[in-house]
């Protein structure tokens, strides 16, 4: 056998399922580039799902790292250390808000939130105890916990992990009316993705977020944005929601904001929301840890600046001018997206999701598919425009050889 194929032999007999992944083995990465175990290199068009917007070994982050490697790690939540008040100040000032409960991974932060609801409608909104109820969006994705799966559209998420978790209301993605009616003085919350990611980089229609925006303010609800996959530059501003002007009473983050070096992410709200919680209600032993906050800090500087907001929104421009160019052949059937993301639907004919993922791995591309006929394209912010090229021109070639 290859080194590839030992290695994911060995990888196969002492592993348990969850994703199913492309057969490449990488063993080095830098910038949008990975090489695996045999030296082959590839065009990293996937970014880790947005949690590598600054690309592989980002020196910046890899030195920040390294500085904090050498004094203090791990403190648990029992204490302060000197990186947390930093940490909390500037990532609520970026998201223009006042109050950040900082845990680890997008699902914990996403129960985090969820938590907060409830204890907010209760203690502020006067909710009847057990009574909260919490509106989703179908097709949404938001994690892989029980809770979270509890109010999933998505069979092979969903299946045989029940009971499930009760008090969320599901509504059709996009549709405010539907909303509307759903609601109750029971709501506590309304959870969306201002973009679906899993769901193949769905962009809702014009006035759906603001509409929720005034929605849920009307009805005193609150709106708890999940920006893990869109915000932190991936669409071309800071946040999704910026493009429509909107600002959620919660921001829900994570994956780019550990710089693909730590996983980190962290709920902002005001300190009216995240003040329900009094001491020993709620915590995470490595949830703001030091060397996470040192990495993060230096996402949020380099945000800051909007350079790599910029970056994403010119590049991402041109690259939905050239996916847009490959509908009406036949061979893809629609495009959407924001920024430096982009869901590609594949003509039937052409196979499925994962037939044209296998062979874009195989000219040098790595892309992952979703939801059978879909491609998601999501590369580094950092990628050069030539390299970006390079990939669509792969694309292009895997698309028109029948």
């Amino acid at each position: 056998m290859s080194t590839t194929e030992t290695a994911i032999a060995s990888a196969e007999a002492h592993s348990a399922h969850n994703y199913h992944p492309l057969p490449v083995v990488v063993a080095s990465a830098e910038g949008a580039w990975m090489t695996d175990v045999e030296g082959r290199r590839y065009l990293d068009m996937l970014a880790g799902y947005s949690a590598l917007n600054f690309g592989h070994g980002n020196r910046r982050l890899i030195d920040a790292a390294k500085a904090q490697l050498d004094r203090v790690t791990l403190t648990s939540r029992a204490f302060y250390h000197d990186r947390f008040a930093e940490f909390c100040t500037e990532l609520a000032a970026l998201c223009g808000m006042e109050t950040v409960l900082p845990m680890n991974t997008g699902a914990e932060a996403v129960e985090t939130a969820v938590k907060t609801a409830r204890k907010w409608g209760y203690r502020v909104k006067g909710v009847p105890d057990g009574m909260a109820k919490i509106i989703v969006a179908s097709d949404n994705f938001h994690g892989r916990t029980t809770t979270i799966v509890s109010f999933s559209t998505d069979p092979e998420a969903r299946a045989d992990f029940g009971p499930y978790t009760p008090g969320f209301e599901i509504v059709p993605y996009g549709d405010l009316t539907a909303m509307r009616e759903a609601m109750t003085e029971n709501t506590v919350a309304v959870l969306i993705e201002p973009i679906q990611g899993e769901a193949g980089v769905l962009v809702p229609p014009a006035g759906y977020l603001p509409g929720v925006r005034e929605l849920t303010r009307e009805r005193n609800v609150l709106f708890i944005a999940d920006e893990i996959q869109s915000g932190l530059g991936r669409t071309g501003k800071t946040f999704a929601l910026d493009h429509e002007g909107v600002v959620p009473d919660m921001y829900v983050l994570g994956k780019a904001l550990g710089g693909g070096v730590v996983p980190v992410s962290a709920v902002v709200s005001s300190a009216d929301v995240l003040g329900v919680f009094r001491p020993g209600e709620h915590g995470s032993t490595f949830g703001g840890n030091p060397l996470a906050c040192a990495v993060a800090l230096e996402v949020v500087a380099m945000l800051r600046t909007g350079e790599y907001q910029q970056r994403a929104a010119e590049l991402g421009d041109h690259l939905h001018r050239e996916l847009g160019l490959l509908t009406g052949g036949g061979a893809v059937e629609a495009v959407r997206g924001r920024g430096l993301w982009a869901g590609v639907d594949i003509a039937p004919a052409l196979g499925t999701g994962r037939k044209i993922s296998e062979k874009l791995m195989e000219e040098g591309v790595l892309v992952k598919d979703t939801h059978g006929s879909t491609i998601r394209i999501a590369p580094p912010l950092v990628i050069s425009k030539e390299d970006l090229d390079w990939g669509l021109d792969r694309l292009r070639s895997v698309l028109s050889a029948r």
